[in-house]
Order: structure tokens, then C-alpha cells, then sequence
């Protein structure tokens, strides 16, 4: 998964319907950009620099894996969809939206199109005020100074009143609260752990990831899958019971639910495929011995991907001792995940084929995956 960073963005209108220009910024910013964090309140501020009508000023805190110089390409994209025209004139103007790159966590730019933080920010009341509702211990990268401090000595001495109007975070449209755990399933390299991942950043999530990487029988059982997969499938069966007990069982006060790369019943599943009958009818004893107390996701969400496109990720994200594994064992894998959620009657389960998508690098693509589970929950309400 791409690292993310939190970037600030000012926005700011004084022409037509300020707020829903206001609010469809913040909506197209979600959409391109990344998850929107925190929103300040509204600022009324009279015009700056020129004669005109009062400005409509709020913040936000994004969080992005985009590069600076595509953010600045997007914002002013976004600008001119929303009736942002060139410039008539020299200096300031009225103008439908107006959006800034205020910082970019703390890198420092300067270049003849981008310049990072915004040189003008320590002057202009207008952006520290709102900065210090969501980022007022943030540190200037040059200055070294904090907002509240900035504002403190800020000698912009413009009139500056707190609206009684509140701007919509884009991401609340999807909603998880009928969910306190669900669970991210899908064959080798489907992308649950990356989906996992997101879901957790974006909406305040306790993340479970299954430990695999440490398994030391794994190399060994794709080198010689006879000799070591009734260990290997044993190994896993412990792993799974101590970790998804000890996860499910510590509360965090400060998270609004769980989401997991992997549900325990994959364990019977993997299983079935790679142990001969007789083991398997041990080793299934044992499963729903050690596994009857261990709660069921709320959701479970199974991520469908063809096995071409399951042979492409797995290359690319190179492990070495996943280069062994054939086209037929993810098949194998396939037919079992499918053939398993079908006889589950009383799991919610939610198959998603995204054999044509890449969430990963495409944000469409993301928002709409989160769109059809975000399809589960309201079908959950009625």
C-alpha cells in the first residue's frame, strides 16, 4: 500500500451559493484527492486585497497518497468545474472557489508553479483561524512556529465571524455503524490486506492482519506441498485461534469497529484443498473444537479475482516463496471460497468481483468498491 500524507488545504468563495460551492469542492476533493479528515468551521471575512463581497473560508485536512504537484492539477481541475474563470485583471478578485495547498505534512517546496507552505498563510487571519480548528499545534516546516502562536502574531486585523453552518464530510455517505467487525476475504493476492488497510485509515478502524509472513512451514509447503501441509494447516490453526481471540477480545474505546485481512473459516477451506480426505476429516475435529466461542464477522466480504489477475499481483508484489504457486491451486482456491460462502446460511456474505478493478491505484475505483459494501449495510436497515 502507498504511504499517505496529510495535507491542508484552504478554501475560500465569495460569489453565488458560497457554501454549496464550499460543500461541492470538499465532495470533489474526496472524490480525487483523498479521505477528508477534519473540516473547520465557516468563516464570513470581508474581501482581501480587493473591493468585493464577503468570503465563505474553512480548512480541511486531507489524507492523500497522491504527489503534491498532482494535488495542485486536481484542485485547480476542480476550480475551474466549478466556474473558476482566468483571471481579468492583475491582483485579487471575486471568484466562485478558491483553493490553496496550505501544507503538505511538512514538506517544504518552492518552485515557479508550487510553493510549499503557502508563503502568504502567517498573514491572512482568514486561514489561521480555521487552521486552528483542526491543526492548531502544527508546526510551520520553516517558520517553526505553531498556528495558534502564528495567529497570535498574525497582524491582519480583518474583521472574522464564526458561522453557524456546518460543511458535510463527504466519506460519512458510507456508513459501517450497523458493523462491529467485518472481515476482508480473498484468494493469494485479491488485495484484502491493502482493502483492509484503507477501510481502517479512512474510517477509524481497529485493524486485524493475519500474521502469516512469520509462519515459518509456508516457504517449506510451496516447495513441497505433500510433506508440509498437514503442518502447515495445524501451524495456521493455532496462529488464527490465539490471534483473532486475543484481537476480538481487547476493546479500543477510541475505534467505531474492527475490520480484518481474513476470517478464521479460511483455515477449513485451504485445508480441504491441500490435505488429503482423511487428514481433513481430522483436522476439521479439531477446527470446530478450537473455533466454536470465536465470533463471526458481521459482514464478510469475499473479493473475487480472476486468477490472471491474481498471478499479476501476486508478481508484483514479489514475495519469493510465492513463486512457486500454479494457476490450478488458485483455481482450486477459488472453487472452495465460492463453494464454502454458498453453504453459509447464516453469515452475511457479500461476494464482490473486482477482476476489473484496481482500488489500489484508482481511487474510482476504491469509492465504488466501498460503494457496494456500503450497499450491505443499508440493505442490513430494512
Amino acid at each position: 500500500m502507498k504511504p499517505t500524507k496529510n495535507i491542508h488545504i484552504a478554501l475560500g468563495s465569495n460569489k453565488g451559493n458560497k457554501l454549496q460551492y464550499l460543500q461541492s469542492a470538499i465532495d470533489a476533493i474526496f472524490e480525487r484527492i483523498g479521505a477528508v479528515k477534519k473540516i473547520s468551521k465557516v468563516y464570513k471575512t470581508p474581501a482581501f486585497g480587493f473591493e468585493g463581497d464577503d468570503f465563505y473560508n474553512a480548512c480541511i485536512t486531507v489524507q492523500t497518497e497522491l504527489k503534491p504537484k498532482r494535488v495542485l492539477k486536481l484542485l485547480q481541475e476542480i476550480e475551474v468545474e466549478l466556474g473558476r474563470k482566468s483571471k481579468s485583471s492583475q491582483g485579487y478578485e471575486s471568484r466562485e472557489i478558491d483553493l490553496d495547498i496550505i501544507f503538505f505534512e511538512d514538506e517544504v517546496i518552492e518552485e515557479k508553479t508550487l510553493i510549499i507552505p503557502h508563503p502568504e498563510l502567517q498573514n491572512r487571519k482568514f486561514v489561521l483561524q480555521p487552521l486552528m480548528d483542526i491543526s492548531k499545534s502544527i508546526q510551520h516546516p520553516i517558520l517553526k512556529r505553531s498556528i495558534d502562536v502564528l495567529l497570535q502574531e498574525c497582524k491582519d486585523d480583518s474583521d472574522i465571524e464564526s458561522l453557524n453552518i456546518w460543511l458535510k464530510n463527504p466519506k460519512k455517505s458510507y456508513t459501517f455503524k450497523d458493523f462491529n467487525y467485518i472481515a476482508i476475504e480473498g484468494n493469494i493476492g485479491a488485495g484484502k490486506t491493502s482493502l483492509a488497510n484503507k477501510i481502517a485509515s479512512d474510517f477509524n478502524a481497529k485493524l486485524i492482519l493475519e500474521r502469516f509472513a512469520d509462519n515459518p512451514f509456508l516457504p517449506k509447503f510451496y516447495k513441497e506441498p505433500e510433506r508440509y501441509a498437514f503442518t502447515l494447516e495445524m501451524s495456521f490453526l493455532a496462529d488464527r485461534y490465539q490471534q483473532i481471540s486475543d484481537d476480538l477480545s481487547q476493546l479500543d474505546l477510541f475505534k467505531d469497529f474492527m475490520v480484518s485481512d481474513y476470517d478464521v473459516y479460511k483455515s477449513l477451506i485451504f485445508s480441504k484443498i491441500t490435505l488429503p480426505e482423511d487428514e481433513f476429516r481430522l483436522y476439521r475435529k479439531l477446527f470446530y473444537q478450537v473455533y466454536k466461542d470465536i465470533a463471526k464477522p458481521d459482514l464478510y466480504v469475499y473479493l473475487y479475482q480472476n486468477t490472471e489477475r491474481l498471478q499479476a499481483n501476486i508478481k508484483k508484489r514479489g514475495r519469493n516463496y510465492e513463486k512457486e504457486i500454479k494457476d490450478d491451486y488458485l483455481d482450486k482456491i477459488n472453487t472452495g471460497y465460492l463453494e464454502f460462502l454458498k453453504s453459509q446460511q447464516d453469515m452475511n456474505v457479500m461476494i464482490i468481483d473486482i477482476s476489473d478493478k484496481d482500488f489500489v491505484k484508482s481511487r474510482e475505483d476504491y469509492l465504488w468498491l466501498l460503494g457496494e459494501i456500503n450497499a450491505a449495510s443499508v440493505r442490513s436497515e430494512k
